[in-house]
C-alpha cells in the first residue's frame, strides 16, 4: 500500500481552497484521507500556505511519497494560475 501527501481541493466554485492530506496513492483526490496536515489558499491576497511540519516529516519518514504540487508550495517555488475557459480567454483578448 502506497501513501502520498497531496492537496485535496474544498471550497467554492470559482474560489478554490485545498488541504494538504496523506492519503492512499490509489484513493480519488477528494476520497478518504488518513490525516490532514495542513491547507493552502491560493485566492488569498497572500496566498497562505500552513503545515504540521513535525506530523509531515513523520509521515515522509514512514516512506510517504510527496506529490510536486506540496514539494514546491514547501520550498515556495509554488505558483498558482487560476483556470480561465478558453470562452473567457477569447473575450479578455477582444
Amino acid at each position: 500500500m502506497s501513501i502520498t501527501i497531496r492537496l485535496t481541493r474544498i471550497g467554492k466554485k470559482n474560489n478554490p481552497s485545498y488541504r494538504v492530506v496523506v492519503s492512499n496513492t490509489k484513493d480519488k483526490r477528494n476520497g478518504k484521507s488518513l490525516e490532514i496536515l495542513g491547507h493552502f489558499n491560493p485566492t488569498d491576497s497572500k496566498s497562505k500556505f500552513e503545515i504540521d511540519k513535525e506530523k509531515y516529516a513523520a509521515w515522509v519518514g514512514k516512506g510517504a511519497l510527496v506529490s510536486d504540487a506540496v514539494k514546491q508550495l514547501l520550498e515556495g517555488k509554488y505558483s498558482y494560475t487560476p483556470y480561465r475557459s478558453k470562452k473567457a480567454a477569447a473575450e479578455a483578448a477582444e
